[in-house]
């Protein structure tokens, strides 16, 4: 496969939409801003045939699938994405700037969200309802069943172009529904040969149409239009919040932002920790919504904490995501990583310092590790989404806890301690959808109940739990003879 030229245009019932006076959008490698191709940008009209063709599939096909061939469908696609993990990998390093390693476990987690989703459409189970609970409630049967939802709109982001499309495509599926997903506008490639998975698997034509445009071009007019059932975003808590708004009566799903904690006490085994934190904190170059961000160290182990994160920090190597060697890429653009840039000078000059990285070359962010932060700082206080962690002592675990639900986010937490006791106190005591005990914050498995409070979202993503929120409860109630 070339690593340039490739073209996209949407893709709706089966057919590519390309030219015929569509503006074009060029995608360039974010490591060394090489055009790597460009998509074909949808229409207003386009989205609207999308949207046409989702609903008229869901009712004339989609939700009469049985779901043992749903599943089927689903197992196949998992087959094909794992037989062509380099392609997805290499096009996940062309696209994204995601090193070819990661990007090889990012395909195997899609394939493995793929499996769970297959397993979760022949689980979809309804109830009895004892009716004669209720006065008047004798000789009637009550049935409750899931019914699928139908069209789901679908917006996924740049960082994980092809997991986080599968964590919204598969539970869909799953469920009976037909989908239209606009990809982030920087890493479409990914999704457009996902489409074609999925076309290959069996999936019915139609059943999944993937629009290519800007957020206030085709992401808001999929959000507000009634023929969508259901809108499933992961984004940044602004564009967010304006979902939630726009979407009306809507189900949704928001995975948002954080600025994860990470607390390590005096009895926790540091060189564990500091192995696992320097992964979190920087893995794709810290874009990652549960990044390790801030780590709180207890004062008695906190120089030997800090001297070990650091000399580990220095032997990371940042270079070409294609290259096997490669720990650190680019950031997805070089205005992110000015952005990053920014917030650290700011940082400084409020009195942090920086113990290693600072520094930026084009796209570039090193690895940078800062201390003597205050928590009204951007680089502790917002979300950073860059490779910037800073390390912060603390003495009690009273302080700590109130130090790390300081923040307007709670998606996930770390806490490291040998001491099962405190482990569960801070477990309950920490305001995020999940915490994690003697792990990082960024360790996610597609399997559990995964999202936020606060501003890190609302509804969850993890596939049994998803794909229940791609359906509808309905009743139906039998009066009896007597």
């Amino acid at each position: 496969m070339s690593h340039t030229g490739f073209e996209a245009g949407s893709i709706i019932a089966g057919q590519e939409y390309k030219g015929e006076g569509r503006d074009t959008l060029e995608v360039h490698n974010p490591f060394n801003k090489e055009v790597i191709g460009r998509i074909h940008l949808a229409t207003s009209e386009d989205l609207d045939r999308a949207i046409v063709t989702a609903l008229k599939v869901f009712h004339t096909t989609m939700k009469k699938i049985p779901a043992y061939q749903r599943a089927a469908i689903l197992r196949r696609a998992a087959d094909i994405l794992e037989e062509r993990t380099e392609e997805f990998a290499t096009i996940l390093a062309l696209e994204a700037g995601k090193p070819i390693r990661d990007g090889r476990a990012e395909v195997k987690r899609g394939v493995q969200v793929l499996r769970f989703s297959a397993d979760e459409a022949k689980k979809l189970a309804g109830e009895l309802v004892p009716m004669d609970a209720a006065v008047g409630g004798e000789n009637r049967l009550g049935l409750v069943k899931r019914v699928p939802l139908g069209v789901v709109g679908a917006i996924t982001p740049f960082n994980f172009p092809l997991n986080l499309a599968l964590h919204k495509l598969g539970h869909a599926i799953a469920a009976g529904n037909t989908v239209v997903l606009k990809p982030a506008e920087k890493t479409p490639f990914s999704a457009i040969q996902l489409a074609k998975v999925f076309e290959e698997a069996g999936l019915p034509t139609g059943a999944l149409n993937v629009v290519l445009g800007f957020g206030p071009d085709i992401g808001e007019p999929l959000v507000q239009d009634e023929r969508i059932s259901k809108v499933t975003f992961t984004g940044s808590p602004q564009v967010g919040l304006k979902i939630k708004q726009m979407a009306g009566l809507k189900k949704v799903t928001l995975e948002l932002g954080s600025n994860s904690p990470n607390i390590i006490f005096d009895d926790a085994e540091l060189d564990r920790a500091v192995n696992s934190l320097v992964k979190g904190a920087f893995a794709f170059s810290g874009q990652v919504c549960i990044s390790v961000q801030r780590i709180y160290v207890q004062q008695t182990v906190y120089d030997a904490f800090v001297e070990r994160f650091v000399r580990q920090v220095n032997e990371l190597q940042v270079g070409d995501p294609l290259q096997e060697s490669t720990d650190i890429g680019p950031m997805i653009t070089e205005e992110a990583a000015k952005r990053a840039e920014e917030w650290v000078k700011e940082a400084l000059e409020g009195g942090a310092k920086v113990l290693t990285g600072g520094t930026r070359n084009g796209s570039v962010m090193a690895p940078t590790v800062l201390v003597n932060v205050k928590p009204e700082m951007k680089v502790v206080c917002q979300e950073v989404f860059a490779p910037v962690v800073s390390i912060i002592p603390f003495t009690t675990e009273r302080e700590v806890i109130q130090m790390a639900n300081n923040s307007n986010f709670g998606l996930q937490a770390g806490v490291f301690t040998q001491n099962i006791d405190r482990a569960l106190r801070l477990a309950d005591a920490l305001e995020t959808g999940g915490v994690w005990i003697n792990e990082i914050s960024t360790y996610r498995q597609d399997n559990y109940p995964y999202g936020g409070v606060k501003q890190s979202g609302v509804g969850k993503e993890g596939v049994k739990y998803a794909v229940e929120d791609m359906t509808d409860l309905k009743f139906i109630g039998i009066k009896l003879g007597s």
